[in-house]
């Protein structure tokens, strides 16, 4: 009966999908979009396509929000963030300071005047994570706890560019 019963309701969906109009094109980013927004990761269309995956770090988790890349020419920004994870409480400690401190005198911005004239850096401490590849991804849309993750992200990336 159980086999019967599955096999009726498979027919009979497999019915209404193939008798139902094709799928608006648009359809699917609505639906990648809302996915994302209802995960705190802002619009699809906001996040880059390289994250966390790509750089064989932390998974799934990079890759789902749209982390971009960190790599050598986004030190400064690292930096900037780290200090907007740091000033927000979420990252804690002397590790993430000690990195943040170290990336900016790798970068040549020890004084506090260097970091107020360097725009990634700006960009950084409000938020904003620029990858290697000119995409962006801005933290303040993320859910508290996903921030967290993403904080960790860029202090276990930015910790490679040493």
């Amino acid at each position: 009966m159980k086999k019967t019963l599955h096999t009726v309701l498979l027919a009979s969906a497999l019915a209404v999908v193939l008798s139902a109009p094709a799928w608006p094109s648009g359809l699917m980013d609505s639906i990648k979009r809302q996915a994302a927004e209802s995960l705190g990761g802002g619009s699809a269309s906001s996040q880059s396509t390289s994250g966390l995956g790509a750089l064989g770090g932390a998974g799934g988790l990079g890759s789902a929000l749209g982390l971009p890349g960190i790599g050598e020419g986004t030190a400064g920004n690292a930096a900037g963030v780290l200090q907007y994870c740091i000033q927000n409480k979420y990252l804690g400690g002397t590790d993430a300071s000690s990195v943040k401190d170290k990336l900016l005198d790798k970068v040549g911005m020890g004084s506090q005047q260097e970091q107020q004239q360097d725009t990634g850096y700006q960009q950084g401490v409000a938020g904003m994570l620029s990858g290697g590849d000119g995409s962006s991804f801005d933290l303040n849309k993320l859910k508290s706890d996903l921030k967290d993750k993403a904080c960790s992200y860029v202090l276990d990336n930015a910790s490679s560019l040493l």
